[in-house]
């Protein structure tokens, strides 16, 4: 079934721009978005950034703002239409500073292998409800 090859790919591509973020490689991790891409950190406060130039920025403020990052799945969920809900654990430190240490959720949208949206959010329920809906409605 063509469904079944979409989630396929798109769980895989999930799966793999965790590892990409976790290597710290930006190219590598870019290498997920197109350039009409939503990288959303709203839900964090954050912003919300659109392309791939905005997407990379943001990339490297972020995990450029550490001496040392890592990031690391604990859930990857194919939901379907497209749709991978993801909960991951982020640790951070910077010289003389306390170590930072989040879990969080993303939502993202995948079309013919592309990360169309990845939406992140601090409530893990929240944000599986959240993607459940969306898979739903892309039926």
């Amino acid at each position: 079934m063509a469904n079944e090859s979409t989630t396929s790919t798109a769980l895989e591509q999930a799966r793999r721009s965790f590892e990409a973020a976790d290597s710290g490689d930006y190219e590598w991790m870019i290498s997920f978005y197109g350039p009409s891409s939503t990288f959303d950190m709203s839900p964090w406060g954050l912003g919300t950034y659109e392309g791939l130039v905005a997407i990379k920025a943001f990339f490297k403020d972020w995990i450029g703002a550490f001496d040392e990052f890592e990031m690391k799945l604990e859930e990857l969920v194919d939901l379907g239409n497209g749709v991978v809900f993801a909960v991951a654990h982020q640790n951070a430190a910077s010289a003389g500073s306390n170590p930072l240490r989040l879990r969080h959720a993303a939502v993202s949208v995948w079309e013919d292998g592309v990360a169309v949206l990845v939406r992140n959010y601090p409530d893990i329920e929240e944000a599986r409800a959240i993607a459940t809906e969306l898979a739903e409605a892309r039926e």
